[in-house]
């Protein structure tokens, strides 16, 4: 069993964000799948269930994700190595798309979160988002919402992200990560 969680904020008004990308991947990897909604309160999120996968999208806004990984992960026994955390990442490009294990959160409350739950050694798949031009303007622009030229970008990234998720539940990370870095 694996659980993919695609970090981001509830409600229409981050639909669109930066901060949400791990949201829109859970949303068209989906979209197209025959699933089941588990609705239990102590998960504090959306989850739908396909065969073999629970897909997460936390509830809990990005600063507490970890309060809904953690029951979902020790409900259904997942180890961390089958837990795959989808994130918007500061320090790459935008549309770059690069995979790890475990390793520091570099500030991302979400996975500072998750980190303080679970522990830091589940997979990690980073989506680049570029950053401000002005460093103390972080908050605002990674709560903006993409640009019209990042959106039309975007379909492209998120299937080639939804491709590298379903090879991570069948191959090596090392093999992945050789196929499926986008830099």
């Amino acid at each position: 069993m694996f659980l993919v969680a695609g970090l981001g904020n509830p409600t229409d008004k981050y639909k669109l964000t930066r901060h949400n990308i791990g949201f829109m991947v859970i949303d068209e990897i989906t979209k197209n799948l025959t699933t089941s909604n588990i609705n239990n309160p102590t998960f504090k999120a959306d989850v739908k269930k396909s065969f073999n996968t629970i897909y997460v999208k936390p509830q809990t806004f990005m600063n507490l994700s970890g309060e809904s990984i953690s029951p979902i992960a020790q409900y259904y026994n997942i180890p961390n190595e089958n837990i795959i955390i989808i994130h918007d990442d500061l320090d790459l490009n935008f549309g770059a798309v690069k995979f790890k294990l475990g390793g520091g959160h570099g500030g991302h409350n979400g996975l500072k979160s998750i980190d303080s739950h679970i522990g830091k050694d589940y997979i990690r798949v980073r989506i680049g988002i570029g950053k401000p031009t002005n460093k103390c303007d972080v908050a605002n622009y990674v709560l903006n919402n993409f640009t019209k030229e990042e959106l039309n970008q975007l379909n492209d990234i998120i299937s080639h992200t939804i491709k590298a998720i379903e090879a991570l539940k069948k191959e090596p990370l090392e093999k992945v990560k050789s196929t499926f870095t986008i830099k």
